[in-house]
């Protein structure tokens, strides 16, 4: 997505911000968005039923590749949004502003039917109108530049991204990765999937990761394993049934040699996230977050 597409989209999601009167009102009242967007929440999503309904070949590919992976559905023609409502709430709203925004985003308007599933609203996916719909519930989802002035009044670390993420209403992993990439700090975010079992051999999957730009000019991207076992502490912070944490020391391999950094670790028991950044890189602020 280049650069004007994104300019064009801030600009209509500020525009349906302020028209719905849904600017500096938190948590971001997504359904209020939805309604000034001329679109209802149909419910549930039967796939069976609607594919008997419209008939389309999208539903048959749907059915064949498995139910449980569709998450939302635009009927443009009915301005209806079917959701997938084992999700949970923080997730709905996403997927709610991404139907939104295949709705409003008038270049895409030739397409009469969006059907979602998790590929599609992976923030890294490279279709195009994808892309565009992610980056439309997300820069809505956070208000713009609100988001911004938010990040400010808090200094760095994990504590700070739980309390923007329940001021927004918005899942912890979608704060944490608009956390660090928009943050002026260095620091870098990993994620984790598939962590063992408590209780059992310790190990856990790369998911992802992601720096703030002053983190790559001054370290580059760290190079991660595609496997993590017992030797990395937050893999033992798992194991050892943390759910949070925020005084980990890491030594990683940078460009400019090995540094050692402090880590947070917070696990949301879908995924763990590992926030870094260089030791005495968080400055004091007025406002302290404590966590239970």
């Amino acid at each position: 997505m280049d650069l004007q597409s994104k300019k064009d989209i801030d600009n209509i999601s500020y525009d349906i911000l302020k028209q719905s009167r849904s600017l500096d009102i938190f948590p971001t009242p997504i359904d209020k968005i939805v309604q000034h967007s001329e679109l209802l929440i149909a419910g549930g999503i039967d796939l069976k039923s609607l594919e008997k309904k419209y008939k389309s070949f999208i539903f048959s590919d749907a059915l064949k590749s498995g139910l449980s992976k569709i998450r939302g559905f635009l009927d443009r023609s009915e301005k209806l949004i079917y959701l997938d409502l084992n999700q949970n709430i923080n997730r709905q709203g996403f997927v709610k502003l991404h139907e939104t925004g295949h709705s409003v985003l008038p270049w895409q308007k030739a397409t009469l039917e969006f059907l979602d599933d998790d590929q599609t609203l992976d923030p890294d996916t490279h279709e195009e109108f994808e892309a565009e719909a992610n980056y439309f519930a997300s820069i809505t989802l956070f208000q713009n530049d609100r988001f911004d002035s938010e990040i400010k009044k808090y200094e760095l670390g994990m504590p700070s991204v739980l309390q923007i993420s329940k001021h927004f209403g918005a899942s912890g992993h979608a704060t944490f990765r608009r956390y660090v990439e928009c943050s002026k700090y260095r620091c870098a975010l990993l994620v984790l999937k598939n962590l063992s079992p408590k209780g059992m051999v310790a190990s856990a999957e790369f998911r992802n990761s992601f720096h703030s730009d002053s983190f790559l000019e001054n370290f580059g991207s760290i190079d991660w394993p595609e496997n993590f076992g017992f030797k990395w502490d937050f893999v033992k912070d798992h194991c050892f049934q943390k759910k949070w944490k925020t005084n980990g020391d890491i030594k990683l391999k940078t460009l400019t040699g090995s540094i050692d950094f402090t880590y947070h670790y917070f696990d949301n028991t879908f995924n763990a996230f590992v926030l870094i950044f260089p030791k005495g890189e968080s400055k004091t602020t007025k406002t302290k977050i404590i966590i239970n």
